[in-house]
């Protein structure tokens, strides 16, 4: 975890592996799916670690990670990526947002 952020899910290619965080298991079969689909695709597509993870306040960040060694990570198709992603799935994020705020949080702002 980075500066206490909670990870929601994740994909790694160098394991080919996906994780979802548990604590977050009464999420809708059809959200888990997408998040899923995103973090494999992702990974396919550029390769690297890719996570979803929630901040301390609620928000939700893409982390990527590359290991030093890995020539064929795609630096710059990491970002148009993540540019994508955020233009693409906004709705599905900031409903994922407010879940966390309200039910993990408890913040009624």
């Amino acid at each position: 975890m980075k500066d206490n952020n909670t990870v929601l899910c994740g994909a790694n290619s160098y394991t080919e592996k996906y994780y979802f965080n548990e604590q977050f298991a009464n999420l809708p079969e059809s959200v888990k799916e997408e998040l899923k689909v995103m973090c494999v695709l992702f990974t396919e597509d550029i390769g690297g670690i890719f996570l979803v993870e929630f901040t301390p306040e609620g928000n939700l960040e893409f982390r990527v990670e590359a290991a030093e060694e890995d020539y064929l990570f795609d630096e710059i198709g990491s970002g148009l990526k993540v540019r994508q992603y955020r233009r693409d799935k906004r709705e599905l994020l900031e409903a994922l947002e407010t879940y966390y705020r309200l039910l993990v949080l408890k913040k009624t702002e």
